[in-house]
């Protein structure tokens, strides 16, 4: 028992120096990803058939390939286009935009959940399809969207764990060093599960209440990474 006080005592400030760094990848990967994931989800419902091809490659692209490839081709392989990034901003660039191409589609499918008629009575009574969007459509597709989007929250605080790859001192990062300092493998990464069981816990807790207040009933939408 005092031997695995001392091994929580050794290892517990630095696990939680990269939970920090796993929780501001985390939000600022899915700020990004909403910045980019709503317009191409409008794009993708709305656009013209040039814009649509364009960002259904891009969704394609990113849901289609590994993201610890997005990764390495981000941080490794764009030196070699001129364009050299810091392993952070490689971090929330490749997170960020893996994200969007996810949230494009679950936003997408809350978009096109939303009754059409509701467009049509919109622009019959004078208004344009964007004040239609803005006042009609994404009012509703937004409360609609948030259970699927939990998801997404869950998944990218787990995917965030790639990063330690490209030497980002995370929640991984730190117990990979952890483990070689003090050979303590299994204690180490037992120690990294309970934290992400514990992050994706209160996540979906707050998202579960969150989404029961913003509830619209008699509609849902059922959709999740994969």
């Amino acid at each position: 028992m005092d031997e695995l006080i001392l091994v929580i005592q050794r290892i517990a400030p630095d696990l939680l120096r990269g939970t920090g760094v796993t929780l501001q990848l985390a939000m600022g990967s899915l700020l990004l990803g909403f910045a980019v994931g709503l317009p191409v989800s409008l794009i993708r419902v709305y656009g013209g058939p040039w814009p649509q091809r364009l960002v259904r490659g891009y969704i394609t692209l990113f849901r289609g390939t590994p993201l610890l490839v997005q990764l390495f081709v981000v941080f490794y392989g764009l030196p070699d286009l001129g364009l050299t990034l810091s392993r952070i901003t490689a971090a929330y660039l490749t997170l960020g935009l893996n994200s969007g191409a996810y949230q494009a589609e679950y936003f997408r499918g809350a978009i096109q959940a939303v009754a059409g008629g509701q467009m049509k009575a919109a622009r019959a009574i004078g208004m344009s399809q964007l004040k239609a969007v803005r006042h009609i459509i994404l009012p509703q597709a937004l409360r609609l969207v948030l259970p699927a989007w939990s998801n997404e929250m869950i998944a990218i605080i787990k995917y965030t764990a790639v990063v330690f790859l490209i030497a980002i001192p995370d929640l991984m990062g730190r117990a990979k060093i952890l483990s070689s300092r003090y050979f303590i493998p299994i204690q180490t990464y037992i120690g990294v599960a309970v934290i992400y069981l514990i992050l994706v816990g209160i996540a979906s807790l707050i998202l579960r209440f969150v989404s029961k207040k913003l509830e619209i009933p008699g509609l849902s939408l059922d959709t999740a990474r994969n």
